[in-house]
């Protein structure tokens, strides 16, 4: 033991020692406080939290700036000696959103982390699970999220990834190859995937069992890669989609680069104009040489909408829409698990009330005013019966008339609605559509009424005033401990009901990634998803079991008024 260690604080260990050196440490009842694993690139030297051997901070790709900026991930330089892999990394740029988090003007963040359990063997092949941040594509980072549960408890090596957001990530620019022009983000998170089969080994995973996973953006994300094969090819094994409809229409690349209409920009030309490149000979040369604080202040100045920046599609990186792509058969297939929240847009209303309170009338006309055009487009006639409108038709069915309070208006845009791909009823078409295209699909719904939402979603001392229950992201708290969407990871501990259904959640998300279908020994059976949505396995704390959740959001209603 005493030789090992003196061999891991040198730097001098190769690559086959890494394992043997971890299984040690454990083996002796030791604590091995600093262990060390050899990379393509370097030495990484990590720490041990929690009950995980974490390594964070890793650079897989170089910093992407200068004439990389906008341009395809590089090759990371190697490095001397033993890289401290206790700190995270730097987060990708970003401003801070609904005071949660962090503002990031750093370029050099192209970096994952690992988490893998004790005493693992040498030679050995853990599952390998790849988790996406999610952040609307403008945000988030693998800083907030302690990956500590799903290792040791799971018995998995946990990987999670930084990728370049917003307008750095995600903004079509004319003059950039079609090739990936608009998905770089996407692109960076394949590199990274890439890194994972050439090096999970030396940290004990099986680079022939990875599971990709993420939620909201870091769903939409995975939905992306789903619909690329032939950009993914062997990347992943399993996929896991959490709060993301792989079905929801996204802009195209020729839509996003036209600027031909002087009325309505695209959001590049908006972005060109307003850090002064809009007349500059070379635009894209012009871009690449602004600070990077002029094109965050730039994007959030043009911003508008729900989903302002996101992937595109009708490129290289995603050549068609998720419909087409299932239509035809060009998905990736292996196994899937997928679902979301029971009270996803629950979020999305205590945001409007907390930092737009002029949206906060839940009168019929404040709904129809406010909340009908923003989530479900222009009114027009009712498909099923012509003699109303399609308002006339939701506001009958969840009893508007007398008016409704935040919660009732969150629970209605979580059953469907057409601006952005997180709703029950989108997750389920998408399962429908997806089904005969993969192995299996297993679909799950969140719903723990008592999930903490304030200091979690939500900042701490913010309170919308209504009840929240299994809003959007609350899942994430289960499998990452103490998530509060900041760099201190200092959220509520689960209320003891609570965090016996995390430890369930945990082994059946440990079994998926392990053998393609979330069976573990003494818990509920969970069903595959059969067309239709009436096998949907529901989390209760204290009720798993399978439930009809196109009944539970009405989705026969409204694929009558949305077919």
């Amino acid at each position: 033991m005493k030789t090992s260690t003196r061999l891991s604080r040198s730097g001098i260990l190769p690559a086959w020692l890494a394992l043997p050196l971890l299984a040690t440490a454990c083996a002796t009842g030791t604590s091995l406080s600093r262990p060390v694993v050899q990379t393509d690139l370097g030495t990484v030297q990590g720490v041990e939290r929690h009950g995980a051997l974490e390594f964070r901070g890793i650079p897989y790709a170089a910093p992407p700036v200068g004439d990389l900026r906008w341009a395809l991930p590089q090759p990371a330089a190697p490095w001397p000696g033993v890289r401290d892999a206790a700190p995270f990394g730097n987060a990708c740029p970003q401003t801070r959103r609904f005071e949660l988090t962090e503002r990031s003007t750093t370029e050099d963040c192209l970096n994952l982390n690992v988490s893998t359990p004790p005493g693992i063997a040498p030679g050995a092949k853990l599952p390998v699970l790849v988790w996406i941040p999610g952040g609307a594509f403008v945000g988030g980072a693998g800083s907030l999220y302690r990956l500590d549960k799903l290792a040791a408890q799971g018995r998995l090596v946990v990987v999670s990834v930084n990728y370049r957001l917003g307008v750095l990530g995600f903004m079509a620019i004319r003059g950039i190859d079609a090739d990936f022009n608009g998905d770089l983000g996407l692109e960076d998170q394949r590199y990274a995937l890439r890194w994972v089969q050439r090096n999970i080994a030396a940290f004990g995973g099986d680079p022939e069992n990875v599971t990709v996973a993420g939620e909201s953006a870091g769903g939409g994300s995975v939905c992306m890669h789903l619909i690329s094969p032939g950009r993914v090819q062997g990347l992943f094994h399993k996929a896991i989609v959490l709060s993301a409809g792989c079905l929801q229409p996204m802009p195209t690349l020729a839509r996003s680069v036209d600027d031909g209409d002087p009325a309505s920009p695209p959001m590049w030309k908006k972005v060109a104009v307003e850090v002064g490149c809009g007349g500059a000979p070379d635009v894209v040369a012009c871009l690449r040489a602004t600070p990077v604080e002029k094109l965050l202040a730039a994007q959030d100045r043009h911003s508008v909408g729900i989903m302002a920046l996101g992937p595109v599609v009708e490129n290289g990186s995603v050549p068609a829409q998720g419909t087409d792509a299932a239509r035809t058969g060009a998905v990736v297939r292996v196994p899937l698990l997928m679902g979301g929240t029971r009270d996803e847009l629950r979020l999305y209303v205590a945001y409007a009330k907390l930092f737009a309170p002029f949206l906060s009338d839940y009168s019929e006309a404040g709904v129809r005013r406010d909340w009908l055009p923003t989530y479900y487009g222009a009114d027009a006639p009712d498909p099923t019966h012509p003699a109303q409108t399609r308002y006339d038709a939701i506001v009958k069915e969840y009893r508007i008339a007398g008016g409704m309070d935040g919660a009732g208006l969150g629970s209605m845009l979580s059953d469907h609605q057409e601006a952005v791909g997180i709703n029950d009823c989108l997750y389920l078409k998408t399962s429908d559509a997806f089904l005969d295209r993969v192995p299996a699909i297993y679909q799950w719904e969140f719903a723990d009424p008592q999930a903490p939402v304030l200091g979690v979603g939500i900042a701490k001392g913010m309170d919308p005033g209504f009840e929240l229950g299994a809003v959007h992201s609350s899942e994430l708290n289960y499998l990452f401990p103490n998530l509060s969407n900041t760099a201190a990871i200092d959220g509520p501990d689960l209320a003891p009901a609570s965090q016996a259904m995390a430890d369930q959640l945990v082994a059946y998300w440990a079994s998926f990634a392990a053998t393609g279908a979330p069976a573990p020994a003494g818990l509920p059976a969970w069903p595959r998803y059969v067309k239709g949505g009436t096998q949907v396995m529901r989390f209760t704390p204290g009720n798993v079991a399978p439930y009809d959740a196109h009944a539970g959001h009405r989705c026969a209603f409204w694929s009558g008024l949305y077919p």
